[in-house]
């Protein structure tokens, strides 16, 4: 397999020109690692005993110039080559200060490019010389590795973790992805290491962080960095839905747990990343507003109303984006209890109005959400809850069809009101316009522009006002 794929015109190319710049190049890393487990890749990293830069600039050339991307401070060059992205780096050694995750860089061999690496099934190559071409270089026994499933640093883990943290990361990221275990030594190294994650800026923990929060069953990595305390060093308010506490022999469930599964349960109807963070963040605020009260025993009011407020700053703080991903997200975890209260109750037309309204093209999603935040252990509870939400959303569609709600814009614009009533611009116009919204949502009045002028002129009298003008 690994001489088939080694076929491709690419590979024949760079070998050639190795060969006439008197320097050894290797395939090295993850497209080694991914080709053994029948994983697509086009990311292919070459690594060269010598000058990375200048391989890449004559294979390029060699290949009919596809433009080159050097980045001479880092010492690597790529270019992409029918589809196939390809970057070179000359091997090399590297040393570390312990408050920097950033190396010393000297040039080395591959041997010595090979005991740097993060984990032994990273640190296979294939030759891309001519007299042993595809050969595998494999000082780890990485294959072994990858066929027992295992997850191993090249040397010892307390220098591989602490010489540069993120690797704490990127083991439990390919844990999660590749369904391998961390091998014991490796992890409890993890455990010991935790804290020196604090020195890797917070947008290459996110990086890793998204790439676990994608995985089919994101449960998986939550647990490990959980369990490996990294959780700790950068989320602190996952790490304080964890617990149970009890009162008078009443308990309520582990909010850490209860969330994990909700963003499992959301991960089999979507890959959408804001979405499974909206599963990930939907209980966030529920230890703040934490309460007990003797009749009703544990409550949490208000914690969805808290915790869309706190969206902003964890989203700040994390190094996420301050944009509409998380306007988004805010608006599920503040609506996120909505549909449930409607499942439960008598379903009214205006309050699936007032949701249409509030939640707007998002309702899907919404819905999507609070049906995976069923994670009851009595099937019938869980089949009941279903059911009734089936209701609900039975419901949306049959009021959106009638009254147009979702995307509503008002029948009345701010413009008519002046003109009708001859006013100046003042907060007494959006008081009217919010009294015709909250009459059509109510369903005291049609979605419809004569019946909305109807109201506003029995507004304008019980407001005191004359109707000077008359629009259609």
């Amino acid at each position: 397999m690994a001489k088939e794929l080694l076929q491709h015109k690419i590979f024949e190319i760079i070998s050639e020109t190795a060969q006439e710049l008197n320097v050894r190049a290797f395939v090295i890393g993850g497209f080694v690692r991914d080709l053994h487990l029948n994983r697509p890749s086009k990311d292919i990293d070459i690594v060269v005993e010598g000058k990375g830069i200048e391989l890449a600039l004559a294979a390029a050339k060699k290949a009919g110039n596809p433009k080159v991307a050097v980045f001479k401070s880092f010492g690597t060059a790529m270019f992409n080559f029918q589809g196939m992205e390809i970057e070179f780096v000359g091997a090399r050694k590297e040393s570390y200060n312990r408050d920097s995750r950033k190396p010393i860089v000297e040039d080395g061999t591959l041997q010595e490019d090979q005991d740097r690496r993060d984990f032994t099934i990273n640190a296979l190559a294939l030759s891309l010389q001519k007299e042993n071409f595809g050969e595998l270089v494999d000082p780890f026994n990485g294959i072994g590795h990858m066929e027992e499933k295992l997850l191993k640093t090249p040397l010892d883990p307390d220098i591989t973790y602490s010489d540069d943290p993120l690797r704490m990361m990127r083991a439990i990221r390919f844990s999660a992805q590749l369904g391998f275990k961390i091998e014991e030594a490796s992890f409890e190294a993890i455990q010991r290491n935790a804290e020196r994650l604090k020195i890797v800026s917070m947008e290459r923990i996110l990086t890793e962080f998204n790439k676990i929060m994608l995985t089919p069953i994101p449960s998986v990595g939550l647990k490990l960095l959980f369990d490996s305390k990294l959780l700790h060093q950068f989320f602190p308010e996952m790490i304080d839905l964890h617990g149970v506490q009890y009162i008078d022999g009443k308990g309520h469930k582990d909010n850490f747990y209860h969330t994990l599964q909700v963003v499992d349960n959301i991960c089999e109807n979507t890959d959408d990343l804001w979405l499974r963070w909206a599963a990930l963040l939907h209980d966030i605020a529920k230890p703040a507003t934490q309460r007990f009260e003797q009749k009703a025993g544990w409550t949490f009011h208000g914690h969805e109303a808290l915790g869309a407020r706190w969206v902003p700053k964890i989203f700040k703080r994390l190094k996420l984006p301050l944009d509409s991903k998380m306007k988004y997200v805010q608006k599920l975890v503040n609506l996120h209890l909505r549909p449930i209260v409607l499942s439960k109750e008598i379903v009214t037309d205006s309050a699936v109005r007032r949701l249409l309204f509030d939640a707007d093209n998002d309702i899907e999603d919404l819905m999507t959400l609070c049906e995976a935040d069923i994670t009851s252990k009595n099937p019938d509870k869980v089949k009941k809850y279903l059911n009734n939400f089936q209701l609900v959303r039975q419901k949306l569609k049959d009021i959106e069809a009638r009254d147009n709600i979702r995307n509503f814009q008002p029948p009345i614009s701010g413009a008519d009101i002046i003109k009708a009533f001859e006013l100046k611009p003042s907060k007494l116009i959006g008081e009217i316009k919010i009294a015709i919204k909250d009459a059509i949502i109510e369903g005291l009045i049609p979605n419809e522009r004569s019946a909305a002028i109807i109201f506003m002129k029995e507004k304008g009298i019980e407001l005191n006002l004359k109707m000077v003008n008359n629009i259609d």
